[in-house]
């Protein structure tokens, strides 16, 4: 049987957290990588043949946090458009989130429904988070035997009617059920405590300051520790905090973790990147929650990046029409609260860790190989290693851009990167070991799977 392979060279490829000489070779019929560094097999009919000059040649991204809102919210973001931006940026697989799409991901039928829209529509990889809400319990474990790689809840309002939160009294139940499987629970961990401050609401609603006391580090901490006594009451079931923000829910994380609690956390692209001193008033773009905070509380998220309490870093692309952003009255307090990252993310990273003389071995760690292994895909994908999928980019780490709207890929246009210079370019992204990239879409075509 004749095969048809692809074969990769380059002087800098990311093998094993190192950057060293290497040649790939790929089998494109099952898109998987046959091996590394161990010269041709012998009968091979067809190659193409891939060199990177001088580029590098690193894993393709997995972003474990993207909202993709089809079907049912299409025109604030979908299959198409989102996953061009992904391919663009470098991110070779997405995990779309159970939310803003109608139906939410919380039944097998629903589920279904949001895979037959993604149908031949994806330029990358999706797998997809379920969700919990409440009285769906018995719909989790069917969820897991149809592939979702695990299930996301809030514990605050999420913002959309179809996804409410849910309580503790929820939570058990739900727990009960994911007991003794090998899935992940993960929170939004924001939670309301009793000292709420109402003045907000009658203070100006286009000032960010207005925006950032609504939504204090208190709300953190205290989800976080509601958490870690649930995490208590059932210690092998793994559970993941997504996208967090405040650094005074730190020594609680680093408590849990020293415990023994199977225990991960996110961070994203904007908490690391950006502050609550660069955002101007009247700009809805930079709204999320839990919102952007002080420069000090970055530098603090850095640290924990660093020294490993945050695992991971995602893009949490939550996109939306320009309307509900209230980009023409700049209301933040009722704005949608979302940073359309999908493209960005990688020269996002590298551009700030170029201050910090932190090299692209440590971004593909927090990028790839982790967000990978927290959505169950640690063994196919995230790393350039004989046997994974064959998700591979050309990377620039010098050229320079700048974030123009006409620049982003995804379907509404609106970014708080809007006007950066970015480091690190993505010259070519490869899925399964073929081109869906190469400085654009022309005469591509879609390939991604559904995991």
């Amino acid at each position: 049987m004749s095969s048809h392979l692809c074969v990769f060279q380059g002087s800098k490829v990311l093998i094993d957290g190192e950057i060293q000489p290497a040649t790939i070779v790929v089998d494109t019929s099952t898109g998987k990588i046959l091996q590394v560094n161990d010269g041709l097999p012998a009968a091979v009919d067809d190659i193409d043949w891939v060199d990177a000059g001088d580029n590098l040649i690193l894993p393709g991204l997995v972003d474990a946090h993207v909202h993709l809102n089809e079907p049912g919210r299409t025109d604030w973001e979908g299959f198409w458009t989102g996953t061009r931006a992904a391919a663009s940026g470098g991110v070779t697989t997405v995990v779309d989130m159970p939310l803003n799409s109608i139906p939410p991901t919380t039944t097998v039928e629903n589920l279904e429904e949001k895979r037959k829209a993604a149908q031949d529509q994806c330029w990358t990889d999706v797998a997809f988070w379920g969700g919990v809400i409440p009285g769906n319990q018995s719909h989790l474990r069917p969820l897991i035997d149809a592939g979702v790689k695990g299930f996301k809840c809030f514990l605050i309002e999420s913002g959309v009617d179809e996804f409410p939160c849910v309580t503790a009294d929820d939570l058990h139940l739900a727990m009960e059920e994911l007991k003794n499987t090998s899935t992940v629970l993960c929170f939004h961990a924001e939670l309301e405590g009793n000292s709420h401050n109402p003045h907000t609401e009658t203070q100006d609603p286009t000032l960010y300051a207005t925006f950032l006391e609504s939504r204090p580090q208190e709300l953190e901490v205290n989800a976080i520790s509601l958490i870690n006594d649930l995490h208590r009451q059932y210690p092998g079931l793994r559970l993941h905090i997504v996208h967090l923000s405040a650094a005074l829910a730190l020594p609680l994380i680093r408590a849990a973790k020293a415990s023994g609690l199977p225990l991960t956390v996110e961070t994203c692209f904007h908490y690391l990147c950006l502050s609550a001193a660069q955002i101007p008033d009247g700009k809805p773009v930079f709204k999320c929650c839990p919102p952007i905070r002080e420069e000090g509380n970055r530098e603090e998220l850095w640290e924990a990046l660093l020294d490993g309490t945050i695992d991971c870093v995602v893009s949490d692309h939550s996109p939306c029409i320009a309307s509900l952003k209230h980009i023409e009255d700049g209301d933040i307090m009722h704005a949608w609260g979302g940073i359309n990252t999908l493209g960005l993310g990688l020269s996002l990273l590298w551009t700030e860790c170029r201050k910090r003389s932190i090299g692209i071995e440590r971004i593909v760690n927090w990028v790839c190989t982790q967000t990978a292994k927290h959505a169950g895909l640690g063994d196919r994908k995230g790393q350039i290693k004989a046997g994974y999928d064959a998700d591979l980019i050309l990377w620039d780490p010098s050229a320079k851009s700048t974030v123009t709207p006409e620049s982003l890929n995804f379907k509404n246009k609106l970014t708080a990167y809007e006007g950066q210079v970015l480091y690190g370019r993505v010259q070519q992204t490869y899925v399964g070991g073929k081109l869906v990239y190469n400085n654009g879409f022309d005469g591509l075509k879609p390939v991604g799977k559904l995991l």
